[in-house]
């Protein structure tokens, strides 16, 4: 009779601790959170790699801007829109797109 007792006794534990097992890995903690988790660091180290490369392209922008006085002044005419006498200057206007 004891013996069997304690075999029940096991026996409730490890579907306890099965059930708690299962609860936990199932659960708003559990594998799918963890996988989820994967995707957005994936997701954020993509992200991150692509700032990096555009952080690169602007330092070696500014370094052509630094150092080429002929970048330096396309640069400031293009932002200021200014032109050298005798050039001209052509604004093309985009045709609105048609709705149907």
């Amino acid at each position: 009779m004891k013996f069997s007792l304690v075999k029940i006794g096991y026996g409730a534990v490890l579907v306890g601790g099965l059930s708690y097992g299962y609860v936990e890995l199932r659960g708003p903690n559990g594998v799918s959170a963890l996988m989820e988790k994967r995707q957005e660091i994936k997701a954020l180290e993509k992200e991150n790699e692509q700032l990096q490369r555009e952080i690169a392209a602007k330092r070696t922008r500014v370094e052509q801007l630094k150092t080429n006085p002929d970048e330096q002044e396309m640069e400031i005419r293009k932002e200021l829109k200014l032109l050298k006498p005798g050039e001209k200057s052509y604004i093309m206007q985009d045709s609105p797109a048609s709705s149907k």
